[in-house]
């Protein structure tokens, strides 16, 4: 039976598959536009751990970005130090440290993909606003509000208040 071989497809055609995913192609697709097989893609597919598409957004810039962590992992390929890289895509010795123990896969090794779906999966999300997620709540401040009050006076009930 055949040995699993990694593929040797450079990180640049890897890069344009999922950007091609991240535009909408299907994998099949995407595979063809690049050059490879259909079980190729699906093969870095499933090694990324499935994709996560960012909100349209900006990303602020003190976050690592996809090249970034593509960069990351081209430079502990090529067994460059921690240092080395991180001077090479302007960050601090610290982040890249932390983002190789942070972000690498069970198995201890580094990927790009996978880092970026896993940082995007613990991304914070905005939470719900109180008066938005309460009708009890929004139906007592538009009282207080038609009978005058100003929005300092009205004293909001604790969180577990359900009137």
């Amino acid at each position: 039976m055949p040995r699993y071989a990694p593929n040797k497809m450079s990180t640049a055609v890897k890069k344009r598959y999922f950007e091609l995913l991240r535009e909408g192609y299907k994998g099949a697709a995407a595979a063809r536009a690049v050059g490879v097989s259909a079980s190729c893609g699906s093969n870095w597919f499933i090694e990324a751990g499935s994709m996560i598409v960012p909100g349209p957004g900006p990303i602020s810039p003190r976050f690592l970005t996809q090249n970034d962590r593509i960069a990351i992992a081209d430079g502990l390929h090529a067994k460059q130090s921690v240092k080395e890289i991180a001077a090479s895509i302007g960050k601090s010795f610290q982040t890249v440290y932390r983002e190789t123990n942070r972000n690498a896969k069970p198995d201890g090794s580094y990927h790009p993909w996978w880092a970026h779906n896993q940082s995007l999966l613990r991304r914070h999300r905005p939470k719900e606003e109180k008066i938005r997620g309460s009708e009890p709540l929004r139906t007592l401040v538009r009282e207080k509000l038609t009978e005058k009050w100003s929005p300092q006076q009205i004293e909001v009930p604790p969180a577990n208040w359900a009137a």
